[in-house]
């Protein structure tokens, strides 16, 4: 059964088409990852999906319930994180719980069992009467992510939950999401990090609102047939010199290093070689390794003719 289906789905704000004839189908207890670099469309398409946008055209199915025609079954199946801070700040940890609760219609019988699961859950205990405004980020992120469970939901959307909060407290929410995931729960989130995409069982790469590819990460590093050389030379000098060179397809920085896409079964490397020699570039390491996720997706959005322009973001730093 899907938990998520989108068919031709798109969404114009005036001039601006921010999704593009979209269609994603996710299977009920998937883990599933969208990245792609800011602007891309992430935010945009989780709104669409949880049906606080209408789509321009297009459809969108939760759990089989279209999300315009059906809101309130989406609701009682979904839990939605946004991206940014959206607790009450004045409101101690457990009145928010107690709000949202309320909102989820929580019987009152049921509130005081579940609210001490979730703060057992979410190791918010010790910080049951402390301001939400006063919390850490991570701790932030944890209350928020509490108070989307009060019900029970089958799916989680959550956008960038790890955005923004130190490394040890972006552990600690993965551990809670892979508790959730072991549960049954059926979880798409977003993410700008390539880590966090490798630990998703399906991952799409979305940009300019389109979804480039979707499949799991060991099906999509595995599908790239072009051949990828690492280099370790002087940035500015060695992506002037290499414009051009046979065999090359793209060249992008990675980091310290240069990323080089070679035509498969070529001669591209020792072409590369070649030119930076004679352009007197010092060469310290010039190997050809494995395609990372950003590898992939770059190359993806080459065929597309539309390369992202903003990097993507390593890791949590």
């Amino acid at each position: 059964m899907l938990a998520v289906k989108a068919h031709g789905l798109v969404k114009k704000f005036k001039q601006t088409c921010a999704i593009q004839d979209l269609d994603l189908e996710i299977e009920t207890g998937t883990l599933a990852g969208l990245i792609g670099p800011d602007g891309a469309g992430k935010s945009t398409l989780l709104r669409l999906l949880i049906g606080l946008l209408r789509p321009t055209e297009g459809r969108v199915e939760i759990a089989g319930f279209d999300a315009v025609k059906k809101p309130f079954q989406v609701k009682e199946r979904i839990g939605y994180m946004p991206q940014h801070f959206s607790l009450y700040g004045d409101l101690s940890v457990a009145e928010n719980m107690k709000f949202f609760a309320d909102l989820y219609g929580v019987k009152e019988e049921r509130f005081a069992a579940r609210k001490a699961e979730l703060l057992k859950f979410s190791a918010l205990g010790p910080f049951e009467d402390r301001l939400a405004r006063n919390l850490s980020g991570g701790m932030q992120k944890k209350l928020a992510l509490a108070c989307n469970l009060f019900h029970t939901p089958e799916i989680l959307l959550l956008d960038e939950p790890t955005t923004g909060v130190d490394p040890v407290s972006r552990q600690e929410l993965w551990r809670l999401l892979t508790e959730l995931h072991g549960q049954g729960v059926t979880i798409l989130m977003t993410t700008p990090y390539m880590d966090e995409a490798a630990r998703c069982g399906q991952v799409g790469f979305i940009n300019e609102g389109r979804i480039l590819a979707y499949d799991s990460p060991q099906n999509l590093t595995a599908g790239m047939k072009d051949e990828i050389a690492e280099l370790v030379a002087p940035l500015e000098p060695s992506l002037k010199a290499l414009k051009g060179v046979p065999g090359l397809k793209s060249v992008h920085p990675f980091g310290e290093t240069i990323h080089i896409v070679l035509e498969a079964g070529g001669e591209g490397l020792e072409k590369v070689r070649e030119k930076l020699e004679a352009e007197k570039i010092p060469i310290k390491s010039l190997i050809k390794i494995p395609p990372s996720f950003e590898d992939v997706f770059l190359a993806l959005a080459q065929r597309e003719n539309n390369p992202p322009s903003p990097p993507f973001r390593k890791g949590g730093e």
